[in-house]
């Protein structure tokens, strides 16, 4: 069976799913998008999703598409024809359609939804994380100074993405000018100092508030793991006892190699280990 999306009012098979070439979201990237992770059928943290995209539309003035019940009725619709148990639901809304133009169209037009599905295997994901860990590679922040709207303008995060795929590593952990980490390219980063602290970048220093990264978060604080939110340097990470990694795909990830340096004893540590299970079980419960 095809999959099936939703475009604009309309579920569809994929085959048959297209957006208007005059769609501001294709001339410039005028939308903001969100994923979210299905396990068992479930939207795993469906409401902090909903509340960062109600947040970037109206950092973008982009008016909603429906209200949030229905939103949330359609999601589930998306998930259920395609017969998802375990996977990742992708939301973007645009501004809509209208002659291009740089500045927001004098008449407001109707913004576009598209909301699509795929099957991921959390289960493999989670094990990988608990047995092997990932590498990842540091590559220098590039990108505009609003990251803390989740915008569809990516290409900065697309070229960081590929630069460390091409050194090796999963994922690119993005420093700034001066030399301290902001993020990963698509994932939010992490470290554990040599006194078992867990030391995670402020959401204040224009990083994007990652939704796994609140719970993440929340987990730690309810184990009783120290949690600091503060800059630190690339060096600081590579000589840290742990580091991992937080999206809504690939859950608490341990990195356990940076730009070909081991982290730690170069396997995924007890801090991360323990994050990793209690947040199965949250996503399990």
């Amino acid at each position: 069976m095809s999959r099936i999306a939703y475009v604009n009012g309309a579920y569809v098979p994929t085959a048959e799913a297209f957006v208007h070439i005059d769609d501001r979201g294709y001339q410039f990237a005028d939308g903001v998008y969100e994923g979210v992770s299905i396990r068992h059928g479930k939207l795993i943290d469906l409401e902090p999703h909903l509340d960062r995209l109600w947040r970037s539309m109206g950092e973008l003035q982009i008016i909603a598409p429906m209200e949030r019940g229905p939103m949330r009725l359609v999601l589930a619709e998306v998930v259920r024809r395609n017969r998802i148990k375990d996977g990742f639901l992708y939301l973007q809304i645009t501004r809509g359609v209208a002659p291009r133009d740089h500045p927001f169209p004098a008449e407001t037009p109707w913004p576009a939804m598209v909301v699509t599905a795929k099957r991921l295997n959390f289960d493999a994901s989670i094990e990988k994380a608990l047995t092997k860990g990932v590498a990842a590679s540091s590559q220098p922040d590039i990108r505009w100074g609003r990251c803390d709207i989740k915008s569809t303008s990516l290409l900065p995060n697309i070229l960081a993405k590929q630069a460390a795929r091409e050194a090796g590593g999963f994922e690119a952990v993005m420093y700034d000018k001066d030399g301290y980490v902001t993020e990963g390219s698509s994932t939010n980063i992490w470290m554990v100092d040599a006194e078992g602290t867990l030391v995670t970048r402020s959401t204040s220093d224009n990083i994007l508030p990652g939704i796994t990264r609140a719970t993440v978060k929340t987990i730690a604080e309810e184990l009783q793991i120290k949690v600091e939110e503060r800059a630190f340097t690339l060096d600081e990470a590579k000589d840290a006892a742990e580091m991992f990694l937080t999206s809504s795909t690939s859950c608490a990830m341990p990195i356990v190699t940076l730009d070909g340096q081991r982290i730690g004893d170069g396997t995924p540590g007890p801090v991360a280990k323990r994050l990793i299970e209690a947040y199965k079980a949250f996503m399990d419960a």
